[in-house]
């Protein structure tokens, strides 16, 4: 009843009831990537869409699929054989807000305390 709901209400989990009721009526399964998220297309491929694995993240997918989700290629990456350069790394999702993200030294957020202003610079205090 809690998942029924969650997708009843929520868009960022998962698909949702329009999405699903779209996808069994007109869309036509192309393929599946490692993280899990499978992409559709209807069958005159004028429209394609993502159905994600857990919650609705974009960057969550990975570099060959969004070329062919924003139709900048043709064919999908299940039908041809890319093997990635030497130099290219392996996709990683958006890390921002998460406990992954990156906390420059002197934020808030980062352990430790932050540095004392340097140079010429004093700090304005009240009546002084």
């Amino acid at each position: 009843m809690k998942s029924f709901l969650l997708q009843l209400f929520t868009w960022w989990n998962g698909t949702t009831i329009g999405t699903r009721v779209f996808t069994a009526r007109k869309g036509v399964r192309v393929g599946e990537d490692e993280f899990g998220n499978v992409y559709y297309k209807t069958a005159d491929g004028s429209r394609r869409w993502v159905a994600y694995n857990g919650v609705a993240e974009a960057t969550a997918i990975p570099p060959g699929w969004h070329g062919w989700m924003h139709h900048r290629v043709d064919v999908a990456p299940v039908d041809e054989t890319y093997q990635p350069r030497a130099w290219q790394k392996p996709h990683r999702a958006n890390p921002t807000g998460s406990a992954a993200a990156y906390r420059p030294q002197g934020s808030i957020l980062a352990s430790g305390s932050r540095p004392k202003a340097t140079g010429d610079y004093d700090a304005w205090t009240p009546g002084g």
